[in-house]
């Protein structure tokens, strides 16, 4: 034999040489299949020709090797690291060059076949996915090699294999041609990072087929036609289908949709194999400008999704993938873009099974062309096209039968050209059964969708009212948000403001929320690492963290709001009535599957529950229902209804009793509290006395309410700014967290120039101001006391020429001791103007350590909205009006230095703050900024909050 160490082909534009074609992916059929995956021998080299091929020769001993898993990422195993940067590309752009400085990974597995496995017929090697090019030998044959990492190749191998010791060789360069096209916002992980596959082919087997199944919405009949490349017959039993292949049948079935996912088992045969067929019937088109699924508009309340997991990267397995789309349901998400390539197929088998609508978007994207004006973009070289075609076929050919796939997506930010529309020419030539994306075709050229991504809410409704010009087919089109409400950080904000706009223009068919998952990469030192944790040369920090799940899974707060936004029901009333609206938002099912109830709350207490009827509305309608009269003996106070819509039974995704959606509605109105200005403060040894506060006589600062010591009381207007404050880079509009910096609020100086006791008051007055600057705010504390409680009012006036609104706007004070905190108000998690929706009026109890939201990137987090009264360190507020609360053991400067959480070390102060106001979150961090309701205006504030010793033993 003779070794090698040519690499040309790794800087070919080509797609590769020796694979099959494409075809259709299927779990599972009576014919054998053997995984390869598992422990492989490694080697890694620091450049693509560091080595010959003789690694792939039968007997060559790797027993000096290291040992990584198969499915995996050498890089997450040990071996090298990790690189993050959301576009542009981390080597030079000289396309197709790459560094020859390139990280190469030789595999080597040693397998047996069963002892069952046929002689007969032939035997295919299937990777289904490879970063980001690999050569691939088996029993040292040179079988091929192949670009496009995910997406799936298969080898023919049967001539080569033999009964035991078989040694498949897999050499992987993580930088090659493919990479351009690979520009994807996500780490940069090489490695065989899907499943490794022996699959048999026996003689008249199947090799590929289509299943068309369509639904006439008029008639309520399916039509199946099942095309296969090999002589069979087709059989349905629940639909007594028995037809041969290539036939087409009309019967009644059962439409499959993302609410009802209705599917048929059914089978595919051949003399020499039975392929498991499931079968869900559905029409997609475009009718009357709108996307419409067997008949009726769809509007998608989506996310988009990465794959990923904290310590295995792209390495999913099937458990992940299902809690992924079981998270998405019981998140009332009905819609998922695969962004920005094809996920693994299983994960599309869950969707179909579960019920979701899915954008299945191409392995492209060639985003880093922007920074030199799109030039040499692959998209226009004709020299791609290949490669561009055949990504695109391997993306439909493999997914073709899922019918939860209702639009193709050419792929993301790889600008426009030649090659795209020869995708699209296509996959529309191909498959018409199903619309076409691509969010970067602003003429809508070769797409059926009008896609945009971040467009602001007062452009999104002249989208809505088709005042946006355009080409005149633009025009025409539905409008989709492939992106929006981007969920870095804290956030995102304004979710509710776009889904009224898109319950309110019918041309507007939802968008899907960026994006699903934080992609931190778990760390020993820091918790979860982002971009620039490893050393990278370029990296684009946690802008990788962006998503509505942590790294661990965990649902963050803007998950749950989301899920309250998109809610499928609404339910309102403004308690004038006694009645209340339910509105059924769901697009074809009825409300049959849910059960209703009510509570009656005094004071954030349940008084009384029961049931409510709810007929089983059809898609759109509403009903005015009637509530109950409030139950006699009531406690005085606050009251609302809270009325909740559940899963009447366990279904696929939840369980019964899972609640769908809820609303309040008002039944008593708050009384705000009232303290007499009873007591006079007493000025003795250096302290003031007024009921139970002690202040400093010199100063007028607050030293105790009783026995809780009280420390730093004192105006706030600063926040660790979000990375919504902070903004992107290359975002137009003001990024106030660098505004908030540059003005100085961050180290706001504050002056005494009075402390005065009156007869019944004792009032301190403060100059708030920035250095080297000459704007500022008066703060005047006046305090009074009935004797048990302490009344604080404030009042604060904006001096000097205020261009920018204000972080937050409150108190902040220290307590020595709380650990547990009570309080009536909104909750049970964080909530911020724009970002409110799912805090629910209730008595909530947490922790200290619990009130605070663990984002990666350390920042403003945990407050609680609407807050009437709380109790925590053996301390009660009440609030006129309602406050935002917030509780951590450090201080908002500490919070604002970290980097990771791992930074923020507990002393022994809770830092407490009462807020009057806050300023918005928005979605700046690659969207919009807060709207303008959402800002807090540097203008004259009152308010006040009233102190008293907890009546509660060790509250707190």
């Amino acid at each position: 034999m003779s070794f090698r160490t040519s690499t040309q082909y790794v800087e070919d534009v080509s797609p590769g040489s020796g694979a099959l074609p494409p075809r259709a992916w299927y779990a599972s059929s009576d014919a054998k299949a053997l995984c390869l995956g598992g422990s492989w021998r490694f080697r890694l080299s620091d450049t693509a020709d560091a080595e010959d091929d003789s690694f792939a020769a039968p007997g060559y001993d790797a027993g000096g090797w290291a040992q990584v898993s198969v499915p995996g990422h050498w890089v997450l195993q040990g071996h090298g690291s990790p690189v993050y940067t959301n576009h542009l590309y981390p080597f030079p752009v000289d396309p197709p060059r790459v560094p020859t400085e390139n990280p190469t990974g030789d595999h080597l597995r040693l397998f047996d076949l069963p002892g069952d496995w046929p002689e007969d017929g032939g035997t295919v090697l299937r990777f289904d996915g490879v970063e980001s090019c690999a050569r691939v030998w088996l029993n040292g044959t040179d079988l091929g090699e192949f670009k496009g990492s995910r997406l799936p190749h298969e080898f023919a191998v049967g001539h080569l294999l033999k009964p035991g010791g078989n040694v498949l060789a897999v050499r992987v360069h993580q930088w090659s041609a493919g990479s351009y096209l690979e520009d994807q916002d996500q780490w940069w992980l090489p490695g065989i990072f899907r499943d490794v596959t022996l699959l048999h082919r026996p003689a008249g087997g199947v090799l590929d087929f289509f299943v068309h199944a369509s639904y006439d919405h008029t008639t309520g009949a399916g039509t199946l036609r099942v095309d296969s490349d090999a002589d069979g017959r087709v059989t349905v039993p629940d639909l007594g289908i028995d037809v041969a292949a290539g036939e087409p049948v009309t019967v009644p079935v059962e439409p499959w949709s993302a609410e009802t996912p209705r599917l048929y088992e059914g089978v595919l045969a051949t003399g020499s194999e039975r392929v498991p067929l499931r079968i869900g019937f559905r029409t997609v088109a475009l009718s009357d400008g709108l996307i419409k699924v067997n008949g009726r508009p769809v509007l998608f309340k989506g996310v988009n999704r990465h794959e990923w997991h904290p310590e295995r990267g792209r390495a999913l397995d099937l458990a992940t993938m299902r809690e992924d789309v079981l998270l998405m349901k019981r998140h009332n998400i009905n819609a998922v873009r695969t962004s920005h390539y094809p996920p693994h197929p299983a994960f599309l088998g869950l969707c179909d099974e579960l019920g979701l609508w899915v954008i299945d978007e191409c392995d492209l994207e060639t985003h880093g062309f922007t920074e030199q004006g799109w030039r040499d973009n692959p998209v226009d070289d004709d020299r791609w096209t290949p490669a561009l075609l055949d990504r695109a076929a391997r993306m439909v050919e493999r997914d073709k039968n899922h019918p939860s796939v209702v639009i193709w997506s050419l792929g993301n930010e790889a600008g426009t050209g030649r090659g795209l529309t020869a995708m699209a020419e296509w996959i529309h030539g191909r498959d018409p059964s199903r619309l076409l994306h691509y969010e970067g075709d602003p003429g809508c050229r070769d797409t059926d969708v009008y896609s945009r991504m971040y467009a602001d809410h007062a452009e999104v409704e002249r989208i809505g009212r088709r005042l946006d010009g355009g080409t005149h087919k633009r025009r025409q089109l539905p409008f989709v948000l492939c992106e929006f409400g981007h969920a870095m950080g804290n956030g995102p904000g304004g979710l509710a403001d776009y889904q009224q706009l898109f319950e309110a223009h019918e041309r507007l068919q939802g968008g899907f929320v960026w994006e699903w998952i934080d992609h931190g990469i778990a760390h020993p030192e820091l918790g979860y690492a982002y971009g620039g944790d490893f050393g990278e040369e370029l990296h684009d920090g946690n802008f990788v963290c962006d998503g509505l799940l942590f790294p661990d899974r965990r649902p963050s707060p803007g998950l749950t709001e989301y899920k309250k936004v998109i809610e499928p029901v609404g339910i309102s009333g403004d308690g004038t009535d006694g009645t209340v609206r339910v509105t059924n938002k769901y697009d074809f099912a009825d409300l049959s599957a849910l059960a209703f109830s009510w509570t009656y709350e005094a004071e954030g207490e349940v008084v009384d529950s029961g049931t409510l009827a709810v007929p089983a509305l059809a898609p759109g309608a509403s009903a005015d229902l009637g509530l109950p009269e409030p139950p006699p003996g009531a406690p005085a106070g606050e009251a609302l209804w809270t009325v909740r819509a559940v899963l009447a039974a366990d279904t696929p995704w939840a369980p019964k009793d899972h609640v769908v959606a809820w609303g309040q509605i008002p039944a008593a109105q708050r009384r705000t509290p009232y303290v007499a200005a009873a007591a006079r403060p007493v000025a003795r040894d250096g302290v003031i006395t007024l009921g139970p506060g002690v202040f400093d006589a010199r100063t007028g600062a607050l030293r105790a309410v009783g026995d809780v010591a009280v420390s730093g009381l004192r105006l706030d207007v600063w926040r660790a700014t979000t990375d919504n404050d902070d903004g992107a880079a290359w975002q137009s509009g003001l990024r106030y967290g660098l505004l908030w910096r540059k003005l100085g609020l961050h180290r706001m100086r504050h002056r005494l120039d009075a402390v005065e006791v009156g007869e019944d008051a004792l009032t301190v007055r403060t100059r708030v101001a920035p250095a080297a600057r000459e704007t500022a705010l008066s703060a005047v504390y006046r305090w009074t006391s009935d004797g048990d409680r302490l009344r604080l009012a404030v009042a604060t006036v904006p001096e000097g020429d205020w261009t920018v609104p204000l972080p937050r706007l409150g108190i902040r004070f220290g307590l020595p001791a709380a650990d547990r905190v009570e309080w009536f108000g909104g909750g049970p998690g964080e909530a911020y103007p724009d970002t409110k929706a799912a805090s629910a009026v209730g008595r909530w109890r947490s922790t200290v350590e619990d009130m605070q939201t663990p984002y990666v990137r350390p920042q403003e987090n945990g407050a609680r909205i609407d807050v009437r009264w709380a109790e925590l360190g053996g301390l009660r507020v009440e609030g006129d009006p309602a406050f935002w609360l917030t509780a951590r053991r450090w201080t908002t400067e500490q919070l604002d230095g970290a980097t990771h959480r791992t930074d923020l070390l507990p002393g022994g102060t809770v830092w407490v703050n009462l807020d009057h106001g806050q300023h918005g979150i928005g979605s700046q961090s690659c969207g919009p900024a807060p709207l303008p309701r959402y800002h807090l205006r540097a203008e004259p504030a009152e308010f006040s909050f009233v102190f008293s010793v907890s009546a509660t033993p060790n509250a707190g």
